[in-house]
This record gives structure tokens, sequence and C-alpha cells, in this order.
């Protein structure tokens, strides 16, 4: 898959959600690749679309706090990467080396 590394082409990739941006990063430059340039199957590029697109529901921006039930969410979203993860390597086949990315960030705010 294309990147920004010096050969313009990674093997390595990391599954990872975040605010705004495709879930599939490049490992070596942190280039965030564009999910409709990977050869997946539509229906598991709309899952990981939706998946990453759940990311942080479990944080209350304004107040910069973790809802009441967030952990538990953040854990479920993490279950549903690795599975997606797995899905992914499968439809890829062994060309890529692909690593998953949990979050953690719900650790790191106060409980509402």
């Amino acid at each position: 898959m294309r990147c920004f590394c010096e050969q313009k082409e990674t093997f390595d990739l990391k599954m990872e959600a975040d605010v705004g941006a495709d879930p599939i990063w490049c490992v070596e430059c942190g280039c965030n690749l564009d999910l409709e340039e990977t050869p997946l199957s539509n229906e598991l590029k709309k899952e990981l679309i939706d998946w990453a697109s759940m990311y942080g529901k479990w944080i209350d921006w304004d107040l910069d706090k973790i809802i009441s039930n967030g952990i538990q969410m953040e854990e479920e979203h993490n279950r549903q990467g690795v599975i997606l993860t797995e899905q992914t390597k499968q439809e890829l086949g062994g060309k890529y080396r692909i690593t998953f990315s949990p979050s953690t960030m719900g650790r790191s705010y106060n409980t509402l």
C-alpha cells in the first residue's frame, strides 16, 4: 500500500481508530492510508469505517471526561477492533503484517 516511506510502499500496517481518520496506518512513517485504495471487500471497508466512526464515543468532549459506561464502551470497541484486524489479515493474505493498536484513551480521563 502506498505511503510516505522512502520506498513509497508499506507491508507493515497498524489498525488503529482515530477521530476523522481511516483506521489503517503505515507502521514505519505513520501515514494514514486511504481505505478506498486498499484491496479489501466493500463489506469489510464499510465495517471498518463504521468501527472507526465510533472511536471516542465514550468521551464527553465538552466536559473532557469519560461518560459513565465509557470504559465498557472502549473495551467493546477494542474487542471489535481485534475481530476486524483478523478479518483484514484474512482478506489481505500473507502479504502484509498487520497489528492492532487498542484505544487506551478512556483510562486517561476522569469519569462523569
